[in-house]
């Protein structure tokens, strides 16, 4: 099972804490891990983050299909799940429509089609009625969904400086 990030989780990344000028450990760790076919992203936050029009839209450009992987008709059946749910819920009108235009309910209905992890920095909020959030909709269809740094945990990343030699400083 693999995991499929979302766009936040690689603006976080790149904006805060895994900057891409004093941690490219963490960018290094998703291209082996994508390659080793464990971590991706579909191609509609790929699309997201080529907007943005720097560093991570090239980043994400010079990924293309290896990491942003293409939505398919499974995808698209698994879609209707994930938007009858979201009408149906609990939410302001607003908060359905702004979630449902965007890319996180076809990363949503990706990974229960594929049957892959969610992996996000936003939390499920009990009784939230103003933003649809991804946990609460993964927990509603039952797809697995974890917080980012839980995901780097699980999967035994370190970013780890080397030791310089005595000759070295």
């Amino acid at each position: 099972m693999a995991y499929l990030l979302d766009s936040s989780t690689l603006i976080q990344a790149k904006n805060e804490y895994y900057g891409f000028d004093f941690c490219p450990g963490f960018w290094d760790w998703l291209d082996r891990e994508n390659a080793a076919e464990n971590v991706f992203s579909i191609d509609r936050i790929g699309d997201e983050l080529e907007e943005s029009n720097d560093e991570l839209a090239t980043w994400a450009s010079e990924r293309a299909e290896a990491f942003f992987l293409p939505v398919d008709d499974a995808t698209h059946r698994a879609m209707r799940r994930v938007s009858t749910w979201v009408q149906n819920a609990d939410y302001r009108d607003h908060a359905k429509r702004e979630f449902l235009r965007g890319a996180d309910p076809f990363l949503i209905a990706y990974a229960l089609a594929h049957g892959h992890t969610v992996a996000t920095h936003e939390v499920h909020v009990e009784g939230e009625k103003k933003k649809v959030k991804i946990p609460s909709v993964c927990r509603a269809l039952k797809v697995p969904c974890v917080r980012t740094f839980e995901m780097l945990r699980r999967e035994g990343a370190r970013f780890v400086i080397a030791r310089r030699s005595r000759a070295e400083q």
